[in-house]
């Protein structure tokens, strides 16, 4: 099995190095994440500048490619230029703090592997709920453990697993789920400072909004310390909708 190995948190975070010392013991992986943080650039790419690639070491050995770039654009550099043939799994992460509810939209991690599964290969995104808690023993050894699963599953590739996992030890954590898309959403506020220069800025900040999640949602397994797994799909089509104004189009 040969697994592309990415992220938004950086190459150098740590959260990667723990999926890569894990996902080396079953598969060969070749790490293309980005040279600085990413943190919520969602799926933008890079166009108005150059792209640069930098091999990157950690602990005196050869550990993957830097790129100057977005977590997408590391997918797309690492299909067009870096691999000579295209992974059987494209693992993102392991992200360092939550991917839930409306965070999928913000995530560069989950659009990593959405960049993944529009290449038509199979992905997951994976994430540790929290961002104080810095052990990733545990979602390191989950992504290893599916990461198999998932290699034999018989999936669409236009879908992608979104993975979160509890800030907990190993022998804390209950199991996992699947699950659907939670409805949190964040109150977002601007905190309003002036620079040395008097100059005016703004800083984002904001707190978490709790909608009732359903014993279905990610929020609510997260909570009941189980992780969550949730297949996303990258068609955003009102398919409801569209039937229903589609009876115009014949008329």
């Amino acid at each position: 099995m040969k697994i592309l190995l990415t992220n938004d948190d950086g190459i150098y975070s740590k959260g990667i190095y723990a999926a890569y010392q894990e996902l080396s013991k079953i598969a060969e992986v070749v790490v293309v994440a980005p040279i600085m943080e990413q943190s919520a650039v969602g799926h933008s790419i890079t166009i108005s500048d150059p792209l640069r690639i930098y091999e990157v070491s950690r602990k005196d050995k050869f550990f993957g490619y830097g790129v100057k770039g977005t977590p997408a654009d590391c997918i797309k550099l690492a299909f067009y230029d870096i691999l000579t043939t295209k992974p059987d799994i494209v693992v993102s992460g392991i992200n360092h703090g939550a991917n839930l509810a409306s965070n999928v939209i913000y995530s560069g991690t989950v659009s990593a592997a959405t960049e993944a599964a529009l290449q038509g290969v199979k992905s997951f995104a994976i994430s540790m709920a929290s961002i104080d808690y810095t052990n990733f023993a545990a979602a390191a050894e989950f992504a290893r453990e599916f990461s198999e699963l998932f290699y034999k599953m018989d999936v669409n590739h236009n879908v992608v697993f979104n993975v979160n996992v509890p800030p907990l030890g190993k022998d804390e954590i209950k199991g996992w789920r699947y699950t659907v898309q939670g409805k949190s959403k964040y109150l977002d506020t601007f905190e309003k400072r002036v620079d040395p220069r008097g100059n005016t800025y703004f800083w984002l900040t904001g707190e978490k909004i709790e909608v009732n999640p359903g014993e279905y949602c990610d929020d609510y397994w997260i909570s009941k310390g189980y992780i969550s797994v949730t297949p996303l799909k990258y068609d955003l089509t009102d398919y409801e909708l569209f039937n229903k104004l589609s009876e115009r189009n014949e008329k």
